[in-house]
């Protein structure tokens, strides 16, 4: 549920059952004996490499783990992409240090008994080819004990704690509204506080993705760059002041709205604000733009050869039009 709602992030799961160890040949001839649910069952090492690597934008490829063999597939492997939100889930993910310490966010479903019972009998038969009656032998035996002893004290670290799982909506919608604004949080916005960060959605990546192929048309390029550069400067003018204005609808009726509390003017620095020039005159009707051409070799970086302003600047609101145009690298 968590994964439905943040549809407009990279959000990647992994799965801490994908780290089960392999039986060796002798803990396979007992395997009825052998306890899944202990905290030794799992891989830690390899997951907190995975965990870390993918923390630090790397790629992964994540074990595939048969159930029914109780191995590891040796041929096959998960790719899994670094992302923005990395769920990582599991009954002992909270049981080592180290794995804790890579968590932004720590959440225990609580989840009654026989809940619990139920969807293991339901999983186990149906997902993992087992008969009800070994199922409840292994719960009694191995489950319920190791559920005493490693999950259920690993509960003290969890920050938030969820009855009722994916049926608390009230819950997850907090949650997700938390990672949201973790995620607005961007690096720059925490050191200078006059940044602003315009939010990625699939419709701003999908125009990157566009833009970034190298095999896009030049038509399609200006046409894709022009939307980008237009949302940005539509962000921008969010930013200004406003008064408040009453206007008279045509139905007679009065409508309380906005308007600007100065004029605006752009100022395009040659070449590349040129830009973003369109842009503004079509979010601004009439707009008038100014030019400077600034020559970054001269005192302190930057040397200013040549300059056309409003004469009324000093009155007026400036957009400053200063893109980065990269080549996609």
């Amino acid at each position: 549920m968590i994964i439905q709602q943040l549809h407009d992030h990279r959000v990647v799961l992994v799965n801490q059952d994908s780290f089960y160890r392999g039986l060796n040949t002798e803990e396979l001839k007992r395997v009825h004996e052998y306890n899944f649910d202990h905290p030794d069952a799992f891989d830690t090492e390899q997951l907190l490499e995975c965990v870390e690597k993918l923390k630090s934008g790397q790629s992964v490829q994540v074990p595939i783990y048969d159930f029914k063999q109780h191995r590891r597939s040796s041929d096959s492997f998960r790719q899994v992409n670094a992302s923005d939100v990395i769920i990582l889930e599991g009954i002992l993910v909270f049981h080592d240090q180290r794995v804790r310490n890579l968590m932004n966010m720590k959440i225990f479903v609580d989840t009654d008994a026989d809940v619990r019972l139920a969807r293991r009998i339901r999983r186990d038969t149906v997902e993992r080819g087992r008969d009800v009656n070994s199922v409840l032998e292994q719960y009694a035996k191995f489950v319920k004990p190791a559920f005493d002893d490693f999950v259920l004290p690993s509960k003290k670290y969890a920050d938030v704690i969820i009855p009722r799982g994916g049926d608390n909506h009230v819950a997850i919608d907090l949650i997700v509204q938390h990672i949201r604004t973790k995620l607005g949080e961007h690096d720059l916005c925490k050191i200078y506080p006059n940044v602003y960060v315009i939010q990625s959605t699939f419709q701003i990546r999908g125009m990157h993705t566009l833009i970034r192929d190298r095999d896009i048309s030049k038509h399609d390029f200006v046409f894709y760059s022009d939307r980008l550069i237009r949302l940005v400067v539509e962000h921008g003018l969010g930013h200004l002041p406003f008064t408040e204005k009453q206007v008279i609808t045509p139905t007679a009726s009065i409508y309380t709205g906005v308007d600007f509390c100065k004029k605006l003017c752009g100022v395009s620095i040659i070449r590349s604000g040129e830009s973003m020039e369109n842009a503004l005159r079509a979010c601004c009707k009439g707009i008038k733009i100014g030019k400077i051409l600034i020559h970054r070799d001269g005192d302190d970086g930057k040397q200013l050869i040549y300059e056309k302003l409003p004469k009324d600047i000093s009155e007026r609101h400036v957009l400053l039009l200063d893109p980065v145009l990269g080549t996609g690298f």
